[in-house]
């Protein structure tokens, strides 16, 4: 398998519930946003993998046919909030086989106001096993599910390394200072640690509001293409896919009593293993990350599985500024899922459009200096992990 170029990519501006666009509209523009990037038409695709996680099926037939109708195979990807990175997963796949060279992935969602929460009550959940898991290890009665999963990691890491809370707060904190220069972040204002620590408390001693994602609608896309159809197209080459991992869970998920390991901390630590194996790097030749930080939480315990850090040396980690501009590894320059938004279907193509434009050097003012290698680690609990390696040629 060779290394896949990123040919184009495309991403619409965050919006809260009630304020975006339908579904496919945002689709639509988030695909030919994409194909204009690369300088190629539809006609030019030969599969696409279109992404969301609320929607009836074949809502990706209902956004592509308004770029195009040319009878390619579109399949719909549904992998909860790792749709995006899993719809770029499966196109880069097709390309490195051989079988293909020109793939569009799409990822989208509308979202509505509030906590997740399961929409068909009427069968068994798909979180069973996680409901009964975290029942068995933490106490928060009340709690909603994704809070309670992931504040539950944060609180695990608390108990083992003495971690305090204050430093959620300064991951929080960090991705309003990125945000702040991201137009398409939803979340633009700065805050401090402070403000965070003093927001609306949701869960007593481990979160407040704002060390929690908001949900949010958007629209992401990316174009990827082997490297004989971009020297046929004349397509810069600058930007290439070298190394891609997705895992899922493992006994470790439910066996291991440690929160951390449910929301997929093991999961994640074994597809960035593969990456850095495959790519024949590790953790310290990295310039710039978008990581999952649907909670703040999850940023930290990530910077572990990553590597980024040791286990433990989070809370050091992010007090000495190794996490921003000026330290060791820009970690999500966009403002992350915490102040960009999270729009389950589009987080993960969002996190490649960010990752392209920064090895390309056209970031503008959330552009990392001299960025060359880049990972993105986009995460869905039941459970997948994403792990994509990136660098600029």
């Amino acid at each position: 398998m060779s290394d896949v170029v990123v040919a184009g990519v495309g991403m619409i501006p965050f919006a809260k519930p009630g304020a975006s666009a339908p579904y496919h509209e945002m689709g639509t523009e988030a695909a030919k946003l994409a194909l204009a990037d690369a300088g190629l038409g539809y006609e030019k695709v030969e599969q696409a993998y279109v992404g969301y996680v609320y929607g009836d099926s074949t809502c990706g037939q209902r956004a592509l046919y308004h770029v195009g109708m040319t009878g390619i195979p579109i399949v719909n990807v549904n992998n909860n909030c790792s749709t995006g990175s899993t719809a770029l997963f499966m196109a880069r796949q097709m390309i490195a086989s051989g079988a293909l060279d020109c793939v569009l992935a799409v990822g989208f969602e509308q979202m509505k106001p509030g906590a997740l929460g399961s929409v068909y009550t009427d069968r068994p959940s798909a979180f069973e096993e996680f409901d009964a898991t975290a029942d068995q290890l933490i106490d928060a009665p009340g709690i909603p599910l994704a809070l309670r999963y992931f504040g539950g990691a944060g609180l695990s890491h608390m108990k083992k390394y003495g971690t305090p809370l204050e430093a959620f707060a300064k991951v929080r904190a960090k991705a309003s200072r990125h945000a702040r220069n991201n137009p398409l972040a939803i979340f633009r204002k700065e805050v401090t640690a402070d403000d965070v620590m003093n927001d609306q408390v949701i869960w007593p001693g481990v979160m407040t509001r704002m060390m929690a994602c908001p949900p949010t609608c958007g629209g992401a896309a990316a174009v990827l293409v082997s490297e004989r159809f971009a020297d046929k197209h004349g397509i810069g080459k600058q930007v290439r896919i070298a190394a891609q991992a997705m895992t899922t869970d493992t006994p470790s998920t439910f066996k291991a009593g440690d929160m951390m390991q449910l929301v997929g901390y093991d999961m994640a630590k074994e597809a960035a293993s593969r990456v850095y194996e495959s790519a024949g790097i590790g953790p310290g030749d990295l310039d710039v990350v978008e990581l999952h930080d649907c909670f703040a939480h999850n940023e930290l315990i990530t910077y572990e599985a990553l590597g980024l850090c040791g286990e433990g040396e989070a809370g050091k980690f992010i007090n000495d500024g190794d996490n921003t501009y000026g330290g060791r590894i820009v970690t999500n320059p966009s403002g992350g899922l915490l102040s960009k938004g999270h729009p389950l279907g589009a987080t993960g193509l969002a996190q490649c459009f960010e990752l392209t434009r920064q090895l390309r050097g056209t970031a503008g003012p959330t552009q990392v200096e001299g960025a060359k290698v880049a990972l993105q680690h986009n995460l869905g609990l039941g459970g997948a992990c994403v792990v994509t390696l990136y660098q600029r040629h």
